[in-house]
């Protein structure tokens, strides 16, 4: 028991509350600490917020940009204008920025304008820029691939059914090649300079001609265009001939006899 009259200090417990001190200016705050009571355990302290206006700043929010569509694929975007009243192909060219001015739009339109160019009636679509070389790509293209070199045909009968075949298809004309071949052999025996002179045709003055036998009136009458007008050339003398035979009887490959 201790003497009367002293105080024992106590002796402080390892958890024990103990007073910090923060500077807000000039005066002091107590901030209580609470001690961690096992191994690892954060010490938790509230924040200081530093001094502010007392005046509460408006929350900012993020801009927001506007959907904006690449130019490239703008520029890849076909253009076309409707001519009106008033038009004319410098004002179009002008108005929208048609690069060459109105030669290069009428260029690019001749086929729908005509051979003047100072005449546009009102309803015609032009094409304009992008939209325009893009269709004369295409039309370079078809006309690429529709044109075949002469070299890719053997200059003998063979060769010449089989370039009038690759016609034929082009114009919708049916007919084998094992079909031309046949009535081929039979009325010239393959010699496409070969002429009738002795029947009723020739006594009327249009004798038969050529490789199918062909009379000048029928010739002309069925001639597929891309071919010579002459009905002594071999090509073009099939595919007349083919031309007449599937209008009369649906196909050369039909025809065994006279025709």
């Amino acid at each position: 028991m201790s003497a009367k009259g002293k105080h024992r200090r106590p002796k402080q417990h390892r958890i024990a509350r103990r007073l910090a001190f923060a500077g807000t200016g000039g005066a002091a705050l107590a901030l209580p600490l609470i001690g961690a009571t096992t191994a690892g355990a954060a010490v938790t302290q509230p924040a200081v917020a530093p001094a502010t206006s007392t005046l509460a700043r408006p929350a900012v929010q993020p801009a927001v940009q506007p959907a904006v569509q690449p130019a490239a694929e703008n520029a890849a975007l076909p253009l076309t204008y409707s001519v009106v009243g008033g038009d004319t192909l410098s004002k179009i060219a002008a108005d929208h920025s048609v690069s060459g001015g109105w030669q290069t739009l009428y260029a690019d339109n001749r086929s729908v304008i005509g051979a003047d160019p100072s005449v546009i009636r009102p309803g015609l679509t032009l094409r304009l820029g992008a939209a325009a070389k893009a269709a004369a790509a295409r039309a370079t293209a078809v006309t690429a691939a529709a044109v075949k070199p002469a070299a890719t045909y053997a200059n003998n009968l063979d060769g010449w059914i089989r370039e009038s075949l690759d016609i034929m298809a082009r114009h919708g004309i049916p007919g084998s090649y094992n079909g031309i071949h046949r009535n081929v052999m039979r009325e010239s025996s393959g010699n496409p300079l070969a002429i009738n002179n002795w029947d009723s045709n020739a006594a009327a003055g249009i004798p038969s001609k050529g490789l199918l036998q062909v009379i000048d009136p029928t010739f002309r009458a069925y001639h597929v265009p891309g071919t010579a007008m002459d009905s002594y050339d071999p090509v073009a003398n099939i595919t007349a001939a083919c031309n007449y035979a599937a209008a009369r009887y649906g196909s050369i490959d039909n025809v065994n006899g006279a025709y």
